[in-house]
């Protein structure tokens, strides 16, 4: 059996089993250097394999149709999270799943039973992936937009047409990717620069991810961006971490 048919079993109640783990990457305001906010990165903690990145199996996860149980499983973790934490917390939302109408039906039932404030919550999609029939997707968008949530285009400027994606998806975040933090040419930096200028036009909120230096942080900063993450401050951690991260704060 092949290495991609063994994962492929293997994922099949990888999540009833208690597999699928949430890690958190926390945010930090770029005007007054506090934690405001994290990610939730899903990690695989196979018992055999140990921790498992999403890159290696998300893919897969898509193929087979298990990306909706993980999807699900980590938005509770996120709405979980918000109600402990009381943080802005964002998930990342695969358009294979926001292509089902169920998903956004079913968050919006979560949503109703947690009774959070559903303006803490941030679904992430990625700005480089194909994203299928985009009417329907924007529509159903639209219908998370109205009960608060917000919609953030990540690793936006790693594909194509970022602006124009980020207008016809009714965006509210842009996450600038990481490589263009990493990047102090001045054709990036008037790329960022030109993106935080659409955000303040738009009262989009900007992210700054991969921020590892304090030069690309004061670089970040300097040119208007709203938050940001990385190992400048963190790497992802598990729960219990970052609940002391936060308590520390």
């Amino acid at each position: 059996m092949t290495r991609t048919a063994e994962m492929s079993d293997a994922l099949q109640g990888a999540v009833d089993r208690g597999e699928m783990v949430p890690w958190f990457q926390p945010q930090y305001d770029l005007r007054t250097y506090r934690l405001v906010g994290a990610e939730v990165l899903c990690r695989w903690d196979h018992p055999e394999w140990g921790l498992i990145r999403p890159n290696d199996f998300i893919p897969l996860a898509e193929e087979t149709g298990i990306i909706d149980e993980i999807g699900q499983c980590m938005t509770e973790h996120a709405l979980t999270a918000i109600g402990e934490w009381r943080i802005d917390i964002s998930v990342n939302v695969s358009p294979v799943q926001l292509q089902d109408a169920e998903f956004t039906s079913w968050l919006e039932a979560a949503l109703s039973r947690a009774r959070h404030p559903a303006k803490r919550l941030t679904v992430e999609i990625t700005e480089g992936r194909d994203l299928g029939n985009v009417p329907p997707l924007v529509a159903r968008l639209d219908r998370l937009r109205s009960h608060g949530v917000g919609i953030a285009i990540d690793d936006f400027g790693a594909g194509h047409a970022s602006l124009a994606q980020a207008r016809r998806l009714h965006a509210t975040e842009l996450k600038i990717d990481r490589h263009l933090t990493g990047d102090d040419s001045p054709e990036t930096t008037a790329q960022i620069a030109k993106a935080v200028a659409f955000a303040r036009d738009a009262e989009l909120r900007t992210v700054a991810e991969g921020v590892e230096t304090t030069a690309q942080l004061h670089r970040v900063r300097q040119l208007g961006c709203d938050r940001g993450q990385g190992y400048l401050w963190s790497r992802p951690v598990p729960h219990d971490e970052m609940a002391r991260m936060i308590a520390a704060s």
